[in-house]
């Protein structure tokens, strides 16, 4: 009676979690769909067209940017931890609690953080540089431990088997354990592309809301996220809000569809 019971509750859930899901996926295609118009997509963004091209192109850009600074340190930080740092010692034991607690603040103290370090004290304005920058941040802490659990899951024997062929630890890191792990460090990174992709309240007070490509990385910059909400606060284009919400569902799709097919490769390989 017991596992009937919690059968019945395992099932409900999943079922409740499915249905949820599938009633956000077509509210929000149902009521953005429609409104998907080839002047949503001009080069140029106006108060005519409302175009989301510009804030597309910042998206791809800001998050190239932020993973191009958050990943090299992210696994070089893991490597440390798992295999230089002395195993179940204090120092790897605080880290591991300072980065799963970064991992729980709210996105808006990260954006208010960069806004006092990176657009006031350090003179960069409302900047791509600084979105970016606070960005790699907030996410540093996610690469970090997703990239230690997949080190850790390597068996030690591979480690063993290539000392005693007479590798060196750094080659027995970057030849044998890192290519093992990387579907792993790859799961860590479609996670942290969503939280970029979806990100608003940081970018606000760091990387501004002009709705155009900037000139160079010192200039302010809208993404998908920041271009919804401020259309929708604007009150004036909820309809082309709710196309905008389809093109960065569809964006987010694309990008852990493309990541979990490289993912997989590496893995069959």
């Amino acid at each position: 009676p017991l596992s009937l019971v919690l059968l019945i509750l395992v099932s409900a859930s999943a079922l409740l979690t499915v249905m949820t899901l599938l009633f956000l996926l077509a509210y929000i295609l149902i009521k953005g769909i429609p409104y998907l118009t080839p002047s949503l997509f001009a080069w140029e963004y106006n108060s005519e067209n409302v175009s989301l091209m510009p804030a597309l192109v910042n998206t791809v850009i800001m998050t190239g940017l932020s993973l191009l600074i958050a990943v090299p340190l992210g696994i070089f930080a893991a490597i440390y931890l798992v295999e230089y740092a002395k195993r179940g010692s204090k120092l790897v034991k605080v880290i591991r609690t300072t980065t799963e607690t970064l991992q729980g603040i709210p996105s808006i103290v990260y954006g208010l953080f960069g806004y006092i370090l990176f657009v006031i004290t350090l003179g960069w304005s409302y900047s791509m540089l600084a979105g970016s920058v606070t960005l790699a941040i907030m996410i540093l802490p996610l690469i970090i431990r997703t990239t230690e659990e997949a080190l850790i899951s390597v068996p030690d024997s591979y480690r063993e088997g290539s000392f005693g062929l007479g590798a060196g630890k750094l080659r027995t890191v970057f030849k044998i354990i890192l290519p093992c792990a990387v579907p792993g460090i790859l799961a860590g990174v479609i996670l942290a592309i969503g939280r970029i992709v979806g990100e608003s309240a940081a970018l606000i007070f760091t990387s501004g809301t002009v709705a155009q490509v900037p000139g160079s990385l010192f200039d302010s910059a809208r993404t998908l996220s920041v271009h919804m909400y401020a259309l929708l606060s604007e009150g004036l284009y909820t309809n082309e809000a709710y196309a905008t919400a389809v093109v960065l569902l569809v964006l987010v799709i694309l990008i852990n569809a493309f990541s979990g097919f490289i993912a997989k490769k590496l893995a069959t390989r």
